[in-house]
C-alpha cells in the first residue's frame, strides 16, 4: 500500500501561505511524516530523520489540525476516489477466536 503523497497525484493541496519571513519545510515531506505516523503507529519522536526534526512536524500537524487542513485534504481525495478497482477479499480478514460467539470453556 502506498502511503505518500508525490508529483502524479492529481490532488491540488492549497495550504496556507507561511506567516513567517523564513521559508517553510516542504509541505509535501510534512504530510508524508504525518501519513508515516498514521500508518505506523509511532511516537513523534520515533519519526525517521528523513522527515526532519519530529518537533517541526509536530507543530506544523498542530497548526493543519487547528485550520482543518487534514479533513479538507481528505475530503478532497474521498470526492476523486476511483471505485472502479475496489476489491475486498474476506479471505484476508481474520477475526478473533472469541468473535464467533461460542461460549468460553467449551
Amino acid at each position: 500500500m502506498k502511503c505518500q503523497m508525490n508529483n502524479g497525484n492529481k490532488l491540488r493541496i492549497y495550504f496556507q501561505k507561511p506567516k513567517t519571513d523564513h521559508p517553510p519545510k516542504d509541505k509535501r515531506l510534512m504530510f508524508n511524516a504525518i501519513l508515516w505516523l498514521a500508518r505506523s503507529g509511532s511516537a513523534w519522536r520515533d519519526l525517521p530523520e528523513r522527515f526532519g526534526s519530529w518537533k517541526t512536524v509536530y507543530s506544523r500537524f498542530c497548526k493543519w489540525r487547528d485550520d482543518d487542513t487534514p479533513f479538507n485534504i481528505f475530503h478532497a481525495l474521498n470526492a476523486e476516489a476511483d471505485y472502479e478497482n475496489l476489491s475486498i477479499d474476506s479471505t484476508s480478514v481474520k477475526a478473533h477466536q472469541h468473535s464467533a460467539g461460542a461460549k468460553k470453556g467449551l
